[in-house]
């Protein structure tokens, strides 16, 4: 599939159940025409942002709004909940491309305390604007994975998260020291891989909750959003790829 070099990525930071107490499928919406007035290829939204409770199918209700609403704007999702699958649940992202159509699937590798089975492959998506690839939440603290993803071609990997801290591994003001953390990791995946890497998380009523997101290229944070609702939208050039590659080979 051919891609374009300079694609424009949208990643939405939204606050969970405050339109509909069950689920999020109106603010999705939303999220979907603001990123494609701002010319986004793609918007991806948080791990588990579909429905508050409900394990889904791919063929669901909620899940179809959201697609028709890609159809409508032209544009590419990614959308992460937990889905039975032959008769198993997992926690998957979906890629849905501007003809509304589900175009694959990702299934959480690393779990942390997730009550779903686990996945077991590295998946990489072309794209009509880049090859990417797509990550769930604790997954980023596994480079090896980025590392495959890499090898495969990736230029950028989404992760779609619901990331909350732990307070007993700081000594003290342990969200602010979260975000750094988050912060660190994903510039790390961006360098020590070269390509960019793309972080959502979402406003929650939750005390644990990260609500930190961000895009990252290979040497410095593109565009980031910090405990509030919003979307950060960012132009990249992957042509950056090719000439910091030649830099560090050299």
């Amino acid at each position: 599939m051919k891609t374009h070099k300079y694609p424009k990525i949208a990643v939405a930071q939204i606050k969970y159940f405050d339109i509909s107490r069950r689920n999020n499928v109106e603010k999705i919406k939303k999220y979907i025409r603001k990123a494609k007035k701002l010319n986004a290829d793609i918007v991806c939204f948080p791990e588990s942002c579909v429905h508050k409770t409900e394990t889904l199918y791919f063929n669901d209700t909620l899940i179809r709004e959201i697609k028709e609403e890609c159809k409508k704007n032209s544009i590419w999702c990614i959308i992460t909940e937990d889905l039975e699958i032959r008769k198993k649940k997992y926690n998957t992202s979906i890629l849905i491309d501007r003809e509304g159509n589900i175009k694959g699937n990702y299934k959480k590798i690393h779990l942390y305390g997730d009550k779903v089975d686990a996945g077991s492959r590295v998946k990489i998506f072309d794209t009509d604007f880049a090859k990417i690839g797509i990550v769930i939440c604790w997954d980023l603290a596994f480079p090896q994975m980025f590392r495959k993803l890499k090898q495969a071609g990736a230029e950028i990997v989404f992760c779609p998260s619901q990331w909350e801290y732990e307070s007993r591994a700081h000594k003290e003001k342990p969200k602010a020291m979260e975000e750094k953390l988050l912060e660190s990791v994903i510039m790390t995946r961006a360098f020590e891989n070269i390509y960019f890497v793309a972080l959502c998380n979402p406003v929650m009523d939750s005390k644990f909750q990260v609500s930190y997101s961000a895009i990252a290229g290979p040497h410095k944070i593109l565009k980031k959003i910090v405990g509030k609702e919003g979307l950060i939208v960012a132009k990249i050039n992957l042509d950056e790829i090719k000439r910091v590659e030649k830099i560090y080979n050299s």
